[in-house]
């Protein structure tokens, strides 16, 4: 009988070390896939023996990967626990690894910028500031040794407790738990990227469909306003009430878009670049044609 092969805790412990330069090679194309690999490593020599094994572990781990760099940890532990479970010969395929990755990214992405970037550092900042301030040296030593405690106590704490739930999950493979989590995290995953489609992606088509002039009492006088704080209570006022800004309604063809469906140039060009994608064109091809066709346009006045 084979030997069960164990992540101990010195191996887990240098893996997370290892996941606190998750950014040191940050890239556009696949943006933290080279940090995530290189955290990965310890794992990786520990669990396969050979080199084709070690080679195609390292393979799919440079595949894309991004999130917050402190809740990365959760992630990593289950992903060490599922590469545990495959090493011992368990049917844990690329595709479950990758799936449980990209599903769980996405979601914790948007629970590390409030909590850390936008609670957590401004309080411990603030802190130091005040001590600072006071002439106290205390100052920026509390601010750094309170912000990197709290950092990787949280990111070691998380890390373990992603690797026994993913133990956990590996536990009834022949049930399909891990493929109903696999697909469910899939499924959130794809649902929080597409949200996000409408506030990160903005395109906007400027040529001018038609002008409408006004009548009279439908747009603000701008002349017939008294000077100062008073003119301008009043134009806020008439604002309020409907008026137009100027005596003309220029409509665009982005306005017309937009009431047919708001957002439809930014998620047809998203499915655009998904289908490049799925096409096999190079990430940094598709940055790098949308900054041409950024630029021209707008040099001709389409965008």
């Amino acid at each position: 009988m084979v030997e069960k092969i164990i992540l101990t805790k010195r191996d887990r412990l240098a893996v997370a070390w290892r996941s606190t330069f998750i950014q040191g090679s940050w890239n556009y194309e696949r943006m933290q896939n080279g940090g995530w690999a290189f955290s990965m490593i310890p794992a990786i020599k520990k669990l396969y023996t050979t080199q084709e094994d070690r080679a195609a572990a390292l393979k799919r781990h440079l595949e894309f990967f991004n999130t917050h760099p402190y809740v990365a940890s959760p992630i990593i532990g289950v992903t060490l626990a599922l590469e545990e479970e495959r090493a011992n010969g368990m049917p844990v395929d690329d595709v479950a690894i990758q799936g449980v990755k990209v599903g769980m990214m996405g979601p914790l992405a948007g629970v590390g910028d409030p909590v850390f970037w936008f609670t957590v550092r401004p309080m411990l900042g603030a802190l130091g500031a005040s001590l600072a301030l006071g002439g106290s040296i205390l100052g920026p030593i509390i601010f750094f040794v309170a912000w990197n405690a709290i950092r990787w106590g949280f990111m070691w704490y998380t890390q373990e407790l992603g690797y026994k739930a993913g133990s956990k999950i590996t536990d009834d493979l022949s049930g399909g738990v891990l493929q109903d989590i696999t697909k469910g995290a899939s499924i959130l995953g794809m649902f929080v990227l597409a949200s996000l489609v409408q506030r990160w992606v903005t395109v906007s088509f400027k040529p001018v469909v038609s002008e409408v002039q006004l009548d009279k009492g439908a747009y603000i006088e701008w002349d017939q306003l008294p000077a100062g704080a008073e003119g301008m209570r009043q134009a806020i006022e008439q604002v309020n009430s409907g008026l137009a800004l100027s005596s003309t309604k220029v409509t665009t063809l982005q306005n017309n878009l937009d009431q047919l469906i708001p957002g439809l140039a930014a998620l047809g060009l998203t499915f655009l670049c998904m289908w490049l994608l799925n096409k096999k064109v190079s990430p940094i091809i598709i940055i790098l044609g949308l900054f041409v066709v950024g630029i021209g346009g707008h040099l001709i006045g389409l965008l």
